[in-house]
């Protein structure tokens, strides 16, 4: 599955840049959110690529569910894909953006992989093993290195959403005793974590499925977690519930370690 993740992501990431480097339109959608003719030519990829090789499994696709098309996914595994995460990034000339493919087994993720094409990285993950993965210019693999979150020390390092930070965020990170916090934007926070650069990454605003299941899918292969404000694994698959919109995360806390999950210093 994950050769197919990699075509997908690596054909769909060229694409972004040849789109980036020609100039492109900014449309908003109904929440207010950009979308451009990369998030829709590289989830027509992904789409393509994903439907042939796995024409039985249905598809959770962002720029899909924002036109209407959803599937039904009632008891079953499926995919989760966000095009291009970090829009607002790639708007603004930032090279943090990302392709996001995942598989969903039993409300877990199994399977992803983060493809950050500006930066000629991509991360991928599957049960118990994860990868870093350099990009050559021409779009092909140029070399693999496994990758394992890092035991936390006291000195612990956390990460931020660039634009979506909240006093949540600062409480979490003062109650735990952590004084160093990055900013960055998109998926990327999980792979850190999952390179054992990192230690945590709270997330206290709003973000949808699509939003995080390949990042957690690298994370959780490299040994992380990433658990609700309970201490429950953060569940793919949410729909129906009154509560809030379909395939809403909750709040949550990525750790990179095993140690000191969700214990205050």
């Amino acid at each position: 599955m994950l050769t197919t993740f990699e075509k997908a992501a690596l054909e769909a990431g060229k694409a972004i840049i040849a789109v980036l480097r020609e100039g492109f339109p900014i449309a908003m959608k109904a929440d207010a959110s950009p979308v451009t003719v990369a998030d829709e030519e590289a989830e027509r990829i992904i789409l393509a690529h994903l439907s042939r090789d796995y024409p039985d499994i249905p598809i959770v696709a962002e720029e899909s569910v924002a036109a209407g098309n959803v599937p039904d996914i009632s008891g079953r595994s499926f995919f989760l894909v966000d095009p291009l995460d970090g829009t607002r990034e790639f708007v603004d000339g930032r090279q943090e953006f990302t392709v996001n493919i995942a598989y969903i087994e039993n409300g877990a993720p199994v399977a992803g992989i983060v493809y950050a094409p500006a930066l000629g990285l991509a991360f991928s993950g599957e049960r118990s093993r994860a990868e870093r993965l350099e990009v050559t210019e021409n779009f092909t693999i140029g070399a693999r290195t496994a990758i394992a979150v890092r035991e936390q020390l006291d000195d612990r390092l956390a990460l931020a959403s660039l634009r979506h930070n909240s006093p949540e965020t600062g409480t979490f990170l003062a109650d735990h005793a952590i004084s160093r916090c990055t900013n960055i934007g998109s998926s990327l926070k999980f792979c850190l974590l999952a390179e054992g650069k990192a230690d945590v990454y709270p997330r206290f605003t709003r973000t949808m499925e699509w939003d995080t299941a390949a990042g957690d899918a690298v994370l959780r292969a490299a040994g992380g977690s990433t658990v609700t404000l309970d201490g429950a694994l953060l569940t793919y698959g949410k729909t129906g519930t009154a509560a809030d919109f379909d395939f809403a995360n909750p709040n949550f806390i990525s750790w990179g370690g095993r140690k000191r999950v969700l214990e205050p210093a």
